[in-house]
């Protein structure tokens, strides 16, 4: 009888080295990606707050109706204080928030713990039954988006029925 010759099984030192090349190229590409994809899913958190600011912003304008002489705002408990400043005055009106949008400070005052800067323009003429605004939010709340350069910023224009 004749023994056969045995054939080793296995990879080759060069094909070993091929796949832990293409594995590493890989890994690297993805971990590359992730930077970018972080960046990415925190402006999107940034700017879905902020898109909640001036949904809470624009709810206020229109749940304050004009009044009948004599009958005084039931706004004194809740809200923003903003009273649609469309014929009084044409200066906007800037509010700050948290990072959990919730107000923080006073109309046009800013507070420490800032992190969005809502910026209200009431725009002219009004007329009886509709005024018009521009909401504008901005981050971070430090920087004016009037002389510098905001990091991020969503804005929205309503009309508010009075």
């Amino acid at each position: 009888m004749k023994a056969h010759a045995r054939s080793a099984a296995g990879f080759s030192l060069v094909e070993v080295t091929l796949a832990l090349g293409v594995a590493a190229f890989c890994l690297i590409t993805v971990f590359g990606l992730m930077a970018v994809g972080l960046q990415t899913q925190q402006a999107s958190v940034q700017q879905t707050k902020a898109n909640a600011i001036i949904s809470q912003v624009a709810d206020d304008l229109r749940a304050d109706v004009r009044l009948p002489p004599g009958q005084a705002s039931k706004e004194s408990t809740q809200g923003f204080q903003l009273h649609g400043h469309w014929a009084a005055q044409a200066t906007p009106d800037t509010l700050y928030f948290t990072n959990d949008g919730k107000q923080t400070g006073s109309v046009n005052q800013y507070a420490a713990d800032a992190v969005f800067r809502a910026t209200i323009t009431y725009l002219f003429p009004p007329t009886q039954t509709t005024s018009l605004a521009d909401i504008k939010v901005t981050w971070p709340a430090q920087v004016d988006p009037a002389t510098g350069s905001p990091a991020g910023s969503v804005e929205a224009f309503i009309a508010v029925n009075r």
